[in-house]
């Protein structure tokens, strides 16, 4: 089907010329376009390479080129013949302005090299890297005693080995711990192999270590190695700890086992050396690792508004939970986690299921995010589009999937492609995009919002997804939208021969989900702050809510980052030791009365206040409250405060005095005038203590 080019411009508001040749025989038309000093879109993704090099060749080029894909995202496809107000939206998109920069985390590599295996495989593909990289080996055995199995007879590589291996850091910064405790000094040993020859038990491999589980101490090995002096029993055991830049792990069970390993890490298990079919790619990585690499900072926190602890105590602990790269960690010294940068990998799932905002993704913003969105699905409405589908996907597997897509639709009469209604936009990661960011896309105009995921997502992902949408689920249908208007949209890799008509099918059947959304679409902003666009992003849906709005609505016990508190009354003393815990200001007091007051709007779910409350009085309720008093402060419980018996000044509550009185009526230190004393205040207390003829002062006593 053609581009219909003028509705486009239409759509646009600018003039279109169709070419169809621009990095062939129309280059001249593309290379005066970047003279003019305007930013240029290309909508051609296959001649990328191409575009730039004619770019770096034109005198005079200044213009800024970005690149969108329109052809298997919407003109190879059954629909394309509809397709023209996605193009339009996705021209629109690739329109905007970059992200903004943001602070860089840096990693520096001089090249050295630590291979973790079977010494006969670790030397064989140590001879591949050791021109580029400084080679050292910790060797784990050997993997076969056949003679393609042996190591080489001459000692290129420092080796070294030992017992409890630990493995920490990042590229540039790995530290390797081990205890040396075999009797072989790997770094006297001249590989003669008498040892090997001369063991009667075969404790002694081509590693050039003894197995102690076979060793019977006939010691002939100390004897036939006395010139070199390297077999020692009676050596004490050393801990030892090395700083390497990068990692190769071959052995059968990796160090490192984080869904997402640090950068500079490499696990394989490369069976006989050279057998594994992914070990040339990652020699290939492995070659380029020195230097110096940047990568964004992809997160920013805020610590004054995070849940996760008061006074030693956790409360929300999601983003520790769903972190697939180790990167977060819980410093409860200081009531706040800590992220990594250098371990963080940038998948945003942390942001994702923080409640509070705490932890916002800063590349892009969200904001950035925002002003796609609505960019995307403005332009697909004024060019004539209805009911359309935001189609969320990463960056790599994502992106490859639907490209496989679109090509498969122009040559397979069994595959339709992705529909004309459904929008698809990259993220860097799938999680880095949450509950604010979905419910706004509904806002602004969509009808759906689907989150394509391939096996590159961790578990932990996919269940934090679907515990957002199904939170996001239950508010639009509280409000009356009927209908699914989330889906994560599961798919095998991308490779996968049948992952292509799996997607065709499932987005296909977005045709058969109408769900209803508000008629008027929002023109609020999002914002970097989560729980304001969360907040604008409601008021919007209750102001076009279809019917009658209830009272509340009741929310997931997991993942829901809205709800009241159940207090119990008759076990609360009103102690506000949750006042002083609540990191959201939901909880007050009054420094008039004894009285705990609650904002519902304020209150996120952490839970640090039950956790906190030495009575176990507080249980979460999550739920959306609809009416007014959900932004109102109102009071949970209250009682009369307690009068000093002596000076009548209030200092506690009737609640708290009875419950010590009660507890400490059976001591015997509290008999008498001592027990009157906890009636007291504390002035009260002390005059009476020292104007009481009978007491025993500790000056009395001789």
């Amino acid at each position: 089907m053609p581009l219909q080019f003028q509705q486009l411009g239409t759509a646009l508001n600018e003039k279109l010329t169709l070419h169809s040749a621009l990095c062939r025989r129309e280059a001249g038309a593309f290379q005066k376009a970047l003279q003019s000093g305007d930013d240029l879109v290309v909508a051609c993704t296959q001649e990328k390479r191409l575009f730039a090099e004619v770019g770096e060749q034109t005198e005079g080029a200044t213009s800024v080129i970005r690149f969108v894909n329109i052809r298997e995202t919407g003109g190879w496809s059954r629909d394309a013949a509809e397709a023209t107000p996605k193009i339009a939206a996705l021209l629109a998109a690739a329109h905007l302005p970059d992200a903004e920069p943001v602070a860089t985390v840096t990693y520096k590599s001089a090249g050295r090299l630590l291979i973790i295996g079977a010494l006969d495989a670790a030397e064989q593909v140590a001879a591949l890297l050791s021109d580029a990289l400084d080679v050292t080996i910790f060797s784990q055995g050997v993997s076969s005693q056949s003679s393609a199995g042996f190591p080489a007879q001459e000692r290129k590589y420092p080796v070294i080995s030992g017992d409890a291996l630990k493995l920490t850091g990042w590229l540039g910064a790995f530290e390797a711990s081990w205890n040396k405790s075999n009797p072989i000094d790997l770094d006297l040993c001249t590989r003669c192999n008498a040892c090997v020859a001369v063991c009667p038990e075969g404790a002694i491999d081509l590693s050039y270590q003894v197995d102690s589980s076979k060793c019977s101490s006939h010691r002939d090995c100390v004897a036939v190695c006395k010139v070199a002096g390297a077999i020692d029993f009676g050596r004490p055991p050393q801990a030892l700890a090395e700083s390497f830049d990068l990692v190769l792990d071959l052995g059968k069970q990796a160090f490192i086992t984080l869904h997402a390993p640090p950068q500079g890490y490499f696990a394989l298990d490369a069976g006989n050396g050279l057998a594994s079919p992914a070990l040339p790619a990652t020699i290939m990585k492995l070659r380029g690792m020195t230097g110096e690499f940047e990568k964004p900072k992809f997160f920013a926190y805020r610590q004054k508004i995070c849940a996760h602890s008061r006074n030693e105590t956790v409360g929300c602990n999601a983003c520790v939970e769903i972190c697939s790269a180790g990167a977060i960690s819980s410093d409860k010294s200081r009531n706040q986690i800590v992220v990594n940068p250098h371990l963080c990998v940038g998948c945003g799932a942390c942001t994702t299921v923080c409640p509070t905002g705490a932890l916002t993704y800063a590349y892009p913003r969200t904001s950035e995010q925002g002003v796609r969105l609505k960019t995307l699905l403005s332009t697909y409405t004024k060019a004539g589009g209805v009911s359309p589908v935001i189609l969320l996907h990463s960056q790599e597997k994502g992106r490859e999937a639907i490209e496989a897509l679109g090509r498969a639709a122009q040559l397979q009469k069994t595959v339709r492609g992705v529909p004309a209604h459904v929008i698809p936009l990259g993220l860097w990661h799938t999680a880095s995009v949450g509950l604010d960011v979905w419910l706004s896309a509904i806002a602004f105009g969509a009808s759906q919002v689907a989150v394509l995921v391939t096996d590159e997502e961790a578990p932990a992902y996919l269940d934090g997804l679907a515990q957002q949408m199904q939170v996001a689920q239950t508010l639009l249908n509280g409000f009356g939208y009927t209908g699914l208007h989330f889906q994560l949209m599961r798919i095998p890799s991308a490779q996968d021969a049948g992952a292509v008509l799996i997607l065709d099918n499932a987005l296909h059947a977005l045709r058969r989900n109408r769900p209803a959304v508000p008629g008027t679409p929002a023109r609020f902003a999002v914002a970097q702050e989560k729980r304001s666009t969360l907040d604008m992003a409601l008021d919007h849906f209750m102001a076009h809510a279809p019917a009658a709005l209830p009272e509340a609505i009741a929310l997931p016990e997991k993942g829901s980052p809205f709800g009241s508190l159940r207090i119990d009354k008759d076990a609360c003393t009103l102690c506000l030791s949750c006042v002083s815990a609540c990191p959201a200001s939901a909880l007050q007091d009054n420094l008039q009365l004894p009285q705990l007051k609650f904002i519902e709007k304020n209150c996120v779910q952490c839970g640090l206040c039950a956790s906190t409350c030495p009575e176990d009085a507080i249980t979460l309720q999550p739920r959306l409250l609809l009416t007014p008093q959900r932004k109102a402060l109102r009071v949970l419980n209250e009682s009369q405060p307690y009068s000093c018996i002596r000076c009548s000044k209030p200092f506690g509550t009737l609640k708290a005095i009875e419950s010590m009185l009660g507890k400490l009526a059976g001591h015997a230190m509290f008999q008498g005038a001592a027990a009157d004393r906890l009636k007291m205040c504390s002035d009260c207390r002390v005059i009476d203590i020292y104007s009481a003829e009978n007491e025993i002062k500790i000056t009395d006593i001789r």
